[in-house]
């Protein structure tokens, strides 16, 4: 005879818990519920092209600055002038370029997922903003269909307390709510913009 493996039990689901009165964290702990709704329950598949870009370009700058010390250590200040020179004057324009790169290109997206339709796919991207001492969080979800060229975006704002509890956890059953609604108004092919 043999034995039968017991079932495995339901995956309960994360709860985030966060310090209400700090509002970067709750933003974080917010965008985060968001990425686990679209990778979850919509079955997105998270892209990092955009993550990557801001990762080779920090890459880069340190991998200069790096080259600049051991350049230094090795061909101690008079004999190093020059590659000091170049090295800091390479740095200081990559980090204008990722600076650059951060502010127009990312946008606040905090996550790039891509959805199988049928043979083709269609790309979602999710920023948020939330200023400082202020309890409103907007959310803009963007939809860009590389098939039909149809780019379409949808935001709300609403305050945190929509989403945290009392005790400092996000609820995220609202914030699924909220999330597949932006969701379901840019999926309909009703909607031309």
């Amino acid at each position: 005879m043999s034995k039968k493996a017991a079932p495995e039990p339901a995956k309960e689901p994360e709860f985030i818990n966060v310090d209400k009165w700090d509002g970067s964290s709750v933003k974080n702990a917010i965008d985060d519920a968001v990425k686990n709704v679209l990778k979850n329950d919509l079955s997105c598949e998270e892209k990092y092209g955009l993550m990557d870009g801001r990762l080779t370009l920090g890459g880069l700058a340190v991998g200069v600055a790096l080259y600049a010390v051991i350049w230094d250590y090795l061909y101690p200040f008079p004999q190093s002038k020059m590659v000091l020179i170049v090295c800091v004057s390479s740095y200081f324009v990559l980090m204008g370029i990722l600076t650059l790169y951060t502010t127009f290109k990312e946008k606040g997206i905090f996550v790039v997922a891509k959805e199988t339709v049928g043979t083709s796919y269609r790309v979602w991207e999710a920023s948020s903003y939330m200023k400082k001492y202020d309890d409103k969080y907007e959310l803009v979800l963007n939809m860009y269909d590389p098939k039909t060229k149809m780019h379409r975006e949808a935001t709300f704002s609403k305050s945190v307390a929509n989403f945290i509890d009392n005790d400092g956890y996000v609820v995220n059953q609202v914030v699924e709510n909220d999330v597949i609604k932006l969701w379901n108004s840019l999926s309909s092919e009703k909607k031309d913009k």
